[in-house]
């Protein structure tokens, strides 16, 4: 499973960002590229503690789908959004594009970070975890725009 503390996956998602443009268009979902840009934010802000969303702690959740999180298995199209993380506001795109890919930068020097804040909705990750589980969603989205 790739990970963004990995330089090789990194460098891959920073590209990946770059190559989307204004007009980048989905294959599936609701949200504009503006609002996949800000919604990828969500993740990487909760993991740096610069967002605390009030996520209760959900049992099911951990039992079935924390996993799905950092597995090799594809996440399927449409899976539905947790009603706090939903971007339905218009976003400007080179400003959302900037700060994703700080905050992309930013995560990545936490390779080193031995002890990790729990996740509000899902608890503990390893340092392992936590890299696997924004790649995933990173690579989602971006397949979703099609790069």
């Amino acid at each position: 499973m790739n990970s963004l503390f990995e330089e090789s996956s990194l460098q891959e998602i920073k590209s990946r960002v770059n190559e989307l443009s204004h007009d980048s268009l989905p294959s599936w979902g609701k949200m504009n590229i503006s609002q996949m840009l800000h919604h990828c934010q969500f993740p990487l802000k909760i993991a740096l503690q610069k967002e605390h969303p009030v996520l209760r702690p959900n049992l099911l959740a951990k039992l079935f789908f924390k996993k799905s999180l950092y597995n090799d298995k594809p996440w399927r199209k449409n899976l539905p959004t947790h009603p706090k993380l939903k971007v339905v506001e218009q976003k400007d795109f080179k400003a959302e594009k900037d700060k994703l890919l700080a905050l992309i930068i930013e995560f990545n020097k936490q390779k080193d970070l031995k002890e990790w804040p729990p996740h509000p909705m899902f608890g503990k990750f390893t340092t392992m975890q936590w890299g696997q589980m924004q790649y995933k969603h990173l690579d989602h989205h971006l397949q979703q725009f099609n790069v």
